[in-house]
């Protein structure tokens, strides 16, 4: 790292406040809280985490020093589980991440499909929108995406050029079921990590000795809420 990207020293001692700022918060917190899972105590925490880790950060960058803390990771960040005992209804939420790492072999897929297809449609209209496939990422990754299922393209994703990033899924308590249609313009707004039963996160940032891993990709591991 080049000096003038260092922080300096007065922003290394700026973050060693922040950090007896929040053991005192948190142990505040702790002193005053209301039960088991007192939502301020759980603010507490991830708030003394983070400043924990900006410190050391700091520090790193400044002097080539570290500290003993061991910030929480994701498994430590999930509140504690605020759902029905015995759930009525799930809901599943799905994130996966890809770059697109080989646009040309991504448009010939594309192409391919389109051009199977193309038999279902009649007049121009059909022939100019399968000769945009072949030139268009934003139109080949919605053929790609119209034609497979995702849990095939995860599994074939090099087929595709594309590369895979970070992925996860919730499996979270619903009271029940919503009404056909509620959700569906603002599908990810109503999340609430309270509810989470368990998740399975994947991520090249995870240790592969510590988590379950086939040696194929990233490291994968499950979470429980």
């Amino acid at each position: 790292m080049s000096d003038a990207a260092q922080p300096t020293a007065a922003e290394v001692r700026a973050a060693a406040e922040a950090v007896k700022a929040a053991l005192d918060r948190h142990l505040e917190a702790v002193e005053n809280r209301t039960g088991d899972d007192d939502p301020a105590v759980y603010e507490a925490f991830n708030a003394l985490a983070a400043a924990a880790e900006a410190y050391d950060e700091r520090l790193y960058d400044r002097y080539d020093e570290v500290t003993p803390f061991e910030i929480p990771g994701v498994e430590d960040s999930l509140p504690p589980y605020q759902g029905p005992t015995e759930p009525n209804a799930l809901t599943v939420l799905i994130r996966r991440d890809y770059a697109v790492v080989e646009p040309q072999r991504l448009l010939a897929q594309a192409q391919r499909i389109a051009d199977l297809d193309r038999g279902d449609g009649d007049g121009d209209e059909d022939v100019d929108a399968v000769a945009r496939v072949g030139v268009s990422t934003h139109a080949a990754l919605g053929v790609l995406f119209g034609e497979f299922e995702p849990d095939e393209i995860a599994s074939r994703h090099t087929e595709f050029g594309l590369e895979e990033g970070d992925s996860t899924l919730w499996v979270a308590a619903a009271d029940e079921l919503p009404e056909p249609g509620e959700w569906l313009s603002t599908p990810f707004d109503q999340a609430e990590p309270g509810r989470v039963i368990c998740r399975f996160d994947v991520s090249a940032v995870f240790d592969e000795d510590d988590f379950q891993d086939d040696g194929t990709g990233p490291a994968a591991r499950r979470v429980s809420g």
